[in-house]
């Protein structure tokens, strides 16, 4: 029973995934319906990660020490305080911040916590089926989150308000089996840092790619569209919903695949996702300077790829190297270096006003293959060992 208890868990990762995402492609509509600026907009992706990074090396250790259940069902409560604050606030930049700030974290006790969970209550099965398990029911919310909330924005009634009263609804549906799930952690001790022997591979491959998973997400449907938003005219809502939903669709189409990569390269499947990245990110830079939208979308399909095998891949090396009473803790330290990749829109926004977006794609790609070039050194010294 207990190896099927996942299934109690992962309805509840997936809402609090739909909810933490459906407000990408409701960026463009809060800037015709309200006025604000590109910078006001990309300024509520900082807030969202002021709330989930910390909510990461929070919900970790707490979980590891308390259990997981009651962290998971306390982001539960802060999903519907989100979403609630977030329809009700599209006048107020102000209240828009802490709904996200507040959804942030709630997210990141979805990630954490549901990702350590799931691969708890997986016992017994190959070390990637668990990581796949919790990265897909991620990537699954993140998708349909914006697919759901874009539709309504561009062709719905009460675009600022009817998407986060469905999340409402889902998260308390969704809360309703959570609690039937079975426990796997006892109480321990909390910890608050990064073991010492799992410090090599961590720093050396896990870490460097991890702001990839969605600094290319971010440039797939934030980046992208704003930077063809004077081409778009009334269709732009629409399109940032398409890209957002080909980049996730493929990033989860990929990621049942990620082991073969891994034997075929010699467990370099990291690296391959980079290198993905590395052309996701050079695609970007070409869209943004030929004006193309059309041109858009089979660069957002490359850099769903890119995220989808950086994903699962650094998920399954966390889980292969962390101590079972840290799981938890050594997850939200990965998941915390993962989502500095949204703060990718906001950097390049504000760098707008000195360099053309095409050059500042240019030298994201570059840093892109710094970091890759990073990890082919330590995934190379393992596989020679």
């Amino acid at each position: 029973m207990r190896s099927r208890g996942w299934w109690r868990v992962a309805p509840m990762v997936f809402a609090l995934a739909y909810g933490g995402n459906q407000f990408s492609p409701l960026l463009l509509l809060y800037r015709q319906r309200e006025g604000y600026s590109q910078v006001a907009v990309d300024l509520l992706f900082a807030a969202y990660i002021v709330g989930i990074i910390p909510g990461f090396l929070i919900c970790g250790p707490l979980s590891d020490r308390f259990g997981r259940k009651p962290v998971l069902l306390a982001g539960a409560a802060l999903g519907v305080v989100g979403s609630a604050v977030l329809g009700l606030a599209a006048t107020s930049l102000p209240l828009l911040a802490v709904g996200r700030l507040v959804s942030g974290a709630s997210v990141a006790a979805a990630m954490v916590v549901g990702s350590s969970w799931i691969k708890e209550l997986s016992a017994g099965l190959p070390g990637p089926v668990a990581a796949r398990r919790a990265s897909l029911t991620l990537t699954a919310g993140f998708a349909l989150g914006p697919a759901v909330a874009g539709a309504i924005a561009q062709w719905g009634p009460a675009p600022t308000e009817l998407p986060y009263a469905i999340h409402v609804v889902l998260a308390l549906v969704c809360g309703a089996v959570l609690v039937a799930a079975p426990e796997t952690r006892t109480p321990g001790p909390l910890r608050l840092r990064l073991p010492g022997r799992v410090r090599g591979p961590f720093l050396g491959a896990v870490l460097p790619a991890a702001p990839w998973v969605f600094g290319c997400a971010s440039v797939a449907f934030a980046v992208t569209p704003a930077v063809l938003v004077d081409r778009l005219g009334g269709g732009a809502i629409a399109y940032a919903t398409l890209l957002a939903v080909v980049a996730l669709v493929f990033g989860a189409a990929i990621q049942p695949l990620a082991p073969r990569i891994g034997a075929a390269t010699g467990g370099r499947q990291l690296a391959v996702g980079l290198a993905v990245a590395v052309l996701g990110l050079l695609g970007a830079a070409l869209v943004a300077g030929v004006q193309q939208p059309w041109l858009g979308v089979p660069v957002a399909a490359v850099l769903g790829t890119g995220y989808g095998i950086c994903l699962v891949s650094g998920l399954t090396e966390v889980q292969r190297i962390a101590p079972p009473d840290e799981l938890a803790a050594l997850t939200a330290v990965y998941y915390s270096a993962t989502y500095l990749g949204f703060l990718l829109p906001v950097v390049l926004a504000a760098l707008s006003a000195l360099a053309p977006e095409p050059l500042l794609l240019l030298l994201v790609a570059a840093l892109c293959a710094v970091s890759l070039a990073a990890v082919l050194r330590t995934t190379g010294r393992r596989a020679s060992s």
